[in-house]
């Protein structure tokens, strides 16, 4: 069996069936967990009584390890990309939505009076003191979900249908095709490396316009 070059991986029609797909099912889970982790965390955050009852639930089910559930995810949704968006969702949303409660905290309490005094509407209160003063925190927890999401996108590929990186992955490893398995491997590390690259580009610009701003008020 003659053994195909590692450039296979990149060159072919590999990339519609396999790249792509992942991608789009990796992102998908993974913005999906973002909006649903801040929306959670700010109304945690905002209300202590409210987090007083749901704080216990979210840190029970955050212990649970995302590939114990893959057979209950195969069970209620089935082989396709809606078990692995879903499992990708699931494990990511912890770290934001953990960041997000934590930031939302921090906010400074002059803030809030400040913005009482001035009679702030909620939606003025959320997008120009609360979200901006968490911003940074609520950043930390994306990129410490998006290298989740990598992980959880391979193992969920390596259940159900035959596509995406971590079934070429899988598949390499069994018929021994090492050149597959490390061009695999080392895709992964590139595509991490460049969307983790790209989060902290647009992080740097959002907590530099914070910033500027809160150095304008002063």
């Amino acid at each position: 069996m003659a053994v195909r070059a590692p450039s296979s991986l990149f060159l072919t029609e590999a990339v519609g069936q396999n790249i792509v797909p992942s991608l789009a099912r990796m992102l998908g889970g993974w913005t999906v967990a973002v909006i649903l982790g801040v929306l959670l965390g700010v109304a945690i955050g905002r209300s202590r009584r409210f987090g007083d009852y749901v704080e216990p639930i979210v840190h029970f089910v955050r212990a649970i390890p995302p590939p114990a559930l893959i057979p209950i995810f195969l069970i209620l949704l089935g082989f396709g990309t809606e078990m692995r968006v879903s499992l990708i969702t699931f494990a990511v949303i912890w770290p934001v939505l953990l960041n997000t409660i934590d930031g939302v905290r921090s906010v400074e309490s002059l803030h809030l009076d400040t913005a009482k005094v001035f009679e702030f509407d909620r939606r003025k209160v959320f997008f120009g003191i609360v979200l901006p003063s968490a911003a940074p925190k609520i950043f930390a927890g994306m990129r410490v979900s998006l290298s989740v999401a990598i992980i959880i996108m391979v193992i969920s590929e390596m259940v159900g249908l035959p596509d995406g990186i971590g079934n070429v992955i899988l598949g390499a490893q069994r018929t021994y095709r090492m050149a597959d398995m490390w061009a695999g491997i080392l895709l992964l590390g590139i595509l991490g490396y460049v969307l983790n690259a790209l989060l902290a580009l647009v992080e740097t610009r959002i907590t530099r316009w914070h910033r500027g701003a809160r150095e304008g008020v002063s």
